[in-house]
């Protein structure tokens, strides 16, 4: 996010997206002046189009603008990771989730889904009373949001932001696309929300996966200072026992850390 002179936020295109359209008009000139060759201009914006759409379907790609997949280089040194959870609150698996994370003294950030926070309140301003935050996960979780236009993005991000500060009395900082896909509409549309997008590191795929140790060893086979793992309280996959995976990976996870000397901490404090 850049902010001009007054504090207002400014948009300024990624690289990727400014040559896109130096490629869309390039082509279009192309075509005028030399009628002949419009079959490379509309193989040239075709392309493009693919580029650009397969920049949306890459949740860690930043063709289409910034988007955090670790956190800051200073917070990184200092031996922080952050542990985020997405899609709930969920009634029947947050308190447990909660639980396990005061166990361990950790804080986390949960993404949430902002219906659910309407329909959850005092679940959601649990997790924040116990210190840890809600960021923004689009209203409804809509499997089609990478697909929506610019008006019906904003209202999704919106709407969910209201509810949120609604609620917990804190308006989200950061955003996450449902299942990370979006498309080259989101970062104007967040900049005007004064949000940041947030991806992740690794995730351990726990809403198909219900093998825990697979889920677990994706999560902690790398763990360094500055990871951003990704985790879910809502539509979690259940494991072989029973359970929702992230109650048996969750503990594991927070040893984890401490076994390497990191500090899990949430989004917000990693901000310079």
């Amino acid at each position: 996010m850049r902010l001009n002179a007054q504090g207002a936020p400014n948009w300024l295109s990624s690289p990727a997206l400014g040559a896109s359209a130096v490629i869309h008009a390039g082509a279009a000139a192309a075509a005028l002046i030399h009628p002949r060759a419009w079959p490379w201009a509309a193989g040239a914006v075709v392309a493009n189009h693919l580029l650009l759409t397969a920049a949306g379907l890459w949740p860690r790609s930043r063709l289409l603008g910034p988007n955090w997949i670790r956190l800051p280089p200073a917070s990184a040194a200092r031996g922080e990771v952050a542990m985020t959870i997405d899609d709930g609150p969920d009634p029947a698996v947050t308190p447990r989730v909660l639980e396990q994370l005061a166990a361990h003294g950790a804080h986390a950030t949960f993404f949430c889904v902002g219906e659910r926070v309407e329909r959850h309140v005092d679940l959601a301003q649990e997790i924040v009373r116990r210190g840890h935050c809600i960021e923004n996960h689009s209203q409804h979780h809509r499997h089609d949001f990478s697909l929506l236009g610019p008006g019906s993005m904003r209202s999704e991000i919106a709407r969910a932001q209201d509810g949120i500060a609604r609620v917990t009395g804190s308006r989200p900082l950061f955003f996450r696309a449902p299942a990370g896909l979006r498309n080259p509409f989101l970062d104007p549309v967040l900049t005007g929300l004064q949000l940041r997008l947030a991806s992740w590191t690794r995730r351990g795929f726990d809403t198909v996966n219900g093998d825990t140790e697979s889920v677990y060893r994706r999560l902690a086979g790398r763990l360094h200072g500055g990871d951003i793992l990704l985790l879910h309280d809502g539509h979690a996959a259940r494991s072989a026992s029973g359970r929702p995976v992230i109650l048996e990976v969750l503990p594991r996870l927070l040893d984890a850390f401490a076994a390497h000397r990191l500090t899990p901490i949430t989004l917000r404090a990693a901000l310079p």
